[in-house]
């Protein structure tokens, strides 16, 4: 076995520049496809790192009815009793109670219907980021009497900017409509621009009372250690209001988390059947060159087994050399594009619709690196028998006369 390795992979560097370009082509196709996935990785993470860090928080606590009609009378039950017990839980970071109604923010340069989230200012600060995002003002703690945070985006529809005058209109628990004047303390701007135009914040302490909800709530947003952390919170949690946890909130986001891994393999795996072919010419070529001299070992009675596994060796080195050079490559690229992001500001309005910033970092696990390796040998060793195969067909006698 040590001299077929030996001789195989001389073969291999006897014609080094048909080596060096299938060698070339492999890495180059490993490289362009996992530094792609990277990138939509990436872009995957950060939309997700986005909508859990602003709004959705890892697990959030309804009254079983609210989330379909948005019902102000839907508060959740037993909330003290349910808050206390968050208090003893392990893996909780932390926990904020929210008042949330839907309403009209208005000013003289119109109407626009938005999200009004009653909070409590230092515990929201702990779960959500907004008070980092912002670009203006202060967040809540510098007026004394009806302050709001606003996006950017409404902001700019509503014409208004720090100290401004917005009128919010909404019903009370009674259904009867409540207009109250706030005045604008701060305005964010975060990476998803659908959240900043279509949510406002005002201090629970403000809004209760315009509701008659005092001491009530309907949302707890609980933020997790860590988000492998949320089914374990998520099942310590006993009561009879519904618990939801962010997959759950948002579908279409715990779709794409399940989907990425499945679509990497499934690119990478169409790309290196397109190399395949590559290979599998290259080796093929490689036979009929070297014709005559399969035809002498077979006449010299060596065992057709080995002239096979001797094929499949190079055809083997081949693609170990050129995966170990796509991976490496593969990690150097996403590693450095990984700390200091793809700058794709000239698609940036389309990117924060989509709740993803204008600079994308890449990501990859590295049981990836491991996987596409094996795979691309498997490829490999799948192509070589192609040519491997030829060569065993070669009738010795004609083979030592060919040129």
């Amino acid at each position: 076995m040590k001299t077929l390795l030996m001789i195989a992979w001389r073969n291999v560097w006897r014609n080094k520049l048909r080596s060096s370009i299938v060698i070339a082509s492999v890495v180059l196709g490993i490289w362009s496809g996992l530094f792609i996935m990277a990138m939509v990785s990436g872009m995957n993470d950060q939309r997700l790192s986005s909508f859990i860090n602003t709004n959705l928080s890892h697990i959030q606590i309804h009254n079983a009815g609210f989330q379909e009609n948005f019902d102000k009378k839907d508060t959740i039950i037993g909330s003290n009793t349910l808050l206390k017990e968050i208090d003893t839980m392990s893996h909780v970071t932390a926990y904020t109670k929210r008042l949330v109604l839907q309403g009209m923010a208005s000013t003289a340069h119109g109407n626009y219907g938005v999200k009004i989230m009653g909070i409590f200012p230092d515990k929201e600060k702990n779960v959500t980021d907004i008070s980092e995002k912002l670009v203006q003002g202060t967040y809540l703690y510098k007026l004394k009497r009806n302050p709001i945070i606003i996006g950017e985006k409404l902001a700019n529809k509503l014409g208004v900017k720090v100290n401004s005058k917005v009128v919010l209109n909404f019903q009370d628990s009674n259904n009867n409509t409540v207009s109250t004047g706030f005045r604008v303390e701060g305005i964010f701007k975060t990476i998803n621009s659908s959240f900043d135009e279509e949510n406002v914040f005002v201090k629970y302490d403000d809004l209760a009372p315009l509701v008659s909800l005092s001491g009530k709530y309907h949302e707890i947003a609980i933020l997790c250690d860590n988000i492998t952390e949320t089914e374990t919170v998520e099942n310590q949690i006993k009561t009879n209001n519904s618990v939801e946890s962010w997959d759950q909130l948002s579908p279409e986001l715990g779709y794409a988390q399940e989907a990425m891994s499945n679509f990497i393999y499934i690119f990478m795996g169409i790309i290196l059947l397109a190399l395949a072919f590559g290979i599998v010419n290259t080796m093929l070529m490689a036979v009929l060159e070297r014709k005559r001299e399969i035809g002498m070992l077979l006449s010299v009675g060596m065992d057709k087994r080995k002239v096979f596994t001797m094929i499949i060796l190079e055809t083997l080195f081949l693609a170990f050399i050129a995966a170990l050079l796509g991976v490496l490559l593969s990690i150097w690229t996403i590693e450095y594009f990984g700390r200091n992001g793809i700058n794709l500001s000239a698609v940036a309005k389309g990117l924060e619709s989509l709740g993803m910033g204008a600079r994308v970092f890449t990501k990859l696990p590295f049981a990836m690196y491991v996987d596409i390796t094996l795979m691309t040998l498997s490829v490999a060793l799948i192509a070589a028998v192609i040519p491997a195969r030829r060569a065993l067909k070669l009738n010795p006698a004609e083979a030592v006369k060919a040129i």
